[in-house]
């Protein structure tokens, strides 16, 4: 007699989950769940609650009814800094780098655990730590420019370089706030198979309006609605549901911000 397939417990599942901002549903009964090792992508017009979706799992924002529940904890009630420490990292759609810092010290002072800019910038690094760093460097593609201050990159180096400064924190779960903003064609591709390559040992939630960019990274999409879940599936699917067509993909990839 064969034995039961095991079951894979998701890395996030949300239920039920409603917030209400002064009587506005930013987010309407929304039920949501991933599994460990996927690459997500979140779609939806403007004013989908795509945001407040983030807001909610790193606990910006408290929900008025549902649950959250990350590798089997519930995340509600608890401090964005507890939330951060299970293992969540959000990465925000603006770079928030040290412009001052070299690249490589950027990464190795979001690896601190002491978390001190004097202690990362006049210790001696350990070597495994200066190794770590290294294969950081090449992951995001930034070792040519290590040395360099954060201020003189461009900005998807910036976008890559914030990425490392999350992966550097080793989190389980990383949100990634429509990365590809402002970038050039180049640029969008590059950090398209950066993600890519994260996937392979991260779960990554990723909130994009690039439709060209959604298509190369994407194996799962998620669309939202008026806070609630639309529809999911591969992109093909996507695109080619009616529900998406008139609320979203039909008025144009240009109106979603």
């Amino acid at each position: 007699m064969n034995a039961p397939a095991p079951t894979t417990e998701p890395i996030l599942s949300i239920e039920n989950l409603t917030v209400n901002f002064d009587g506005f549903k930013a987010l309407n009964n929304l039920t949501f769940s991933m599994e460990p090792g996927e690459l997500r992508v979140v779609i939806g017009p403007n004013g989908a609650g795509k945001t407040t979706f983030l807001d909610s799992i790193t606990g910006k924002v408290r929900p008025t009814q549902g649950d959250l529940f990350f590798k089997g904890r519930s995340l509600k009630g608890l401090a964005e800094y507890e939330i951060s420490r299970l293992g969540i990292g959000r990465k925000f759609q603006t770079p928030r780098v040290y412009q001052n810092l070299t690249v490589r010290q950027n990464l190795d002072l979001s690896g601190n655990q002491r978390k001190g800019v004097m202690h990362t910038l006049f210790r001696k690094p350990l070597r495994v730590e200066r190794q770590s760093i290294d294969q950081l460097l090449e992951i995001v593609g930034l070792m040519p420019k290590a040395h360099l201050p954060a201020a003189l990159l461009s900005h998807g180096e910036k976008q890559r370089l914030e990425i490392g400064m999350l992966v550097a924190q080793s989190p389980d779960l990383l949100l990634v706030d429509e990365p590809a903003a402002g970038l050039t064609d180049e640029e969008t591709y590059q950090l398209g198979e950066l993600l890519i390559s994260l996937a392979e040992a991260h779960s990554i939630i990723v909130i994009e309006h690039d439709m060209e960019f959604v298509r190369q990274i994407a194996r799962k999409v998620t669309v939202l609605h008026e806070g609630s879940l639309l529809c999911e599936g591969t992109m093909d699917e996507v695109q080619n549901d009616d529900r998406v067509i008139e609320v979203y993909l039909g008025k144009g990839e240009g109106d979603e911000h």
